[in-house]
C-alpha cells in the first residue's frame, strides 16, 4: 500500500507531462491534417464524435455511477463551454493561424481562470496577480499584432489567434461554473455525458459538411493517421491523463505543465516546416509564461484566510 502511495505523485506528474506533450504535438499534427484534405469544421466533428464513442466504450469497463437527472442536464452547459465553444474555437482557429501561435495562446488559460475566479468566486486580486495578468495580456497583444501584419499563416492570423484565445476563456469559464459538478464523478462518467451532449448539439450542423468533405475528394492515408492522433491521443487520452494528474497535484503545479505545450509545438512545427519562429514570438512567450507564473504563484483566498487564522 505504501508503495502505491509513493508512486502516486510520480504517476500524476507523468500523466500531466504526457497530456501536455500530446496536446503540444496535436497543434502541428492537426494543422497539417487541415492543410491536406480537412477543414476546421470537419476536424472538430471528428474530435467530438470520435472521443464520444471512445469514452462510451471505456465507460463499459469503468465503475458505474448513478447520475441524477439534474446533473445530466447540467452536463449540457458543461458540454457547451468545456467542449463545443472550446474545441470549435480552438480547432477552427488552428486551421487559420500557425500552430506556434495557437500553442502559445493556450498558456493564457490560468490568467482567464484567475479573472473569472475573482468575478464568480470572489477570489482576491493581489498585486502579483494583477502584474501577471498585465504581462500575459501584453504577450497576447504582441502575438495578435504580429499576426495582424503577417502575410502567411506560418507566422499567424489575427482571426485564428482570437478564436484560440476565446477557446481558453471558454474553458476557464467551464472550470469556474462547473467545478463542483466535475468533482462528483470519475473521468469516464464526466466525459461520456459531456461528449454525448456535445455530439447531439454539434452533429446536426456539421454532418452534411463533413460528408461532402470526406467523399468529395481523395484524402491521403497520412492525413487519416493525423486525424486518428488528434482524436485518440490529443482528445481521448489527453483528457484522461489530465484528470489523473489533477486528482493528485495542486492546481499551481498542474498549471506549470502548460509550458510543455508550446515547447513541443514549436519544435514540431519547425521540424515539419509549417511554422516560423520570429523574435516577437519569443518575446510573447516570455511575457505570457511570466504572467502565468505570477498568477499561479500568488496567494488564493484560502491561503490568506489560513494566514489570518494563524496570526
Amino acid at each position: 500500500m505504501e508503495k502505491t502511495d509513493t508512486n502516486r505523485p510520480l504517476i500524476a506528474h507523468l500523466a500531466m507531462f504526457g497530456a501536455c506533450a500530446g496536446w503540444g504535438l496535436m497543434a502541428p499534427v492537426g494543422k497539417d491534417a487541415m492543410t491536406h484534405g480537412f477543414d476546421g469544421i470537419s476536424m472538430v466533428t471528428f474530435r467530438v464524435v470520435g472521443a464520444c464513442i471512445l469514452f462510451w466504450i471505456a465507460a463499459l469497463f469503468a465503475p458505474k455511477e448513478h447520475v441524477p437527472r439534474k446533473d445530466k442536464l447540467m452536463f449540457i452547459g458543461a458540454a457547451v463551454f468545456g467542449l463545443i465553444c472550446n474545441q470549435c474555437c480552438y480547432t477552427v482557429g488552428l486551421s487559420i493561424t500557425s500552430p506556434i501561435n495557437a500553442s502559445i495562446v493556450t498558456t493564457s488559460m490560468p490568467i482567464f481562470a484567475m479573472l473569472l475566479a475573482a468575478l464568480i468566486l470572489k477570489e482576491p486580486i493581489t498585486s502579483k496577480k494583477a502584474l501577471g495578468v498585465l504581462m500575459g495580456c501584453s504577450g497576447a497583444l504582441i502575438l495578435i499584432l504580429t499576426s495582424a501584419a503577417a502575410t502567411s499563416d506560418k507566422v499567424g492570423d489575427i482571426r485564428g489567434d482570437l478564436l484560440c484565445l476565446f477557446a481558453q476563456f471558454s474553458f476557464a469559464l467551464y472550470l469556474s461554473l462547473f467545478n463542483p459538478l466535475i468533482r462528483r464523478y470519475n473521468v469516464f462518467t464526466i466525459n461520456k455525458y459531456m461528449f454525448s451532449w456535445a455530439t447531439l448539439i454539434l452533429l446536426p450542423f456539421t454532418f452534411g459538411h463533413v460528408r461532402e468533405v470526406v467523399w468529395g475528394q481523395p484524402i491521403p492515408p497520412s492525413t487519416w493517421w493525423e486525424v486518428a492522433y488528434v482524436v485518440c491521443i490529443g482528445t481521448f487520452l489527453g483528457y484522461i491523463l489530465t484528470m489523473i494528474g489533477q486528482r493528485t497535484l495542486r492546481p499551481t503545479v498542474v498549471s506549470v505543465y502548460n509550458y510543455v505545450q508550446p515547447i513541443v509545438s514549436v519544435a514540431a512545427s519547425l521540424l515539419m516546416g509549417i511554422g516560423v519562429l520570429k523574435p516577437t514570438h519569443a518575446l510573447a512567450v516570455v511575457l505570457v509564461f511570466s504572467g502565468v507564473w505570477l498568477v499561479t504563484k500568488s496567494k488564493s483566498r484560502k491561503d490568506m484566510e489560513k494566514e489570518r487564522a494563524a496570526s
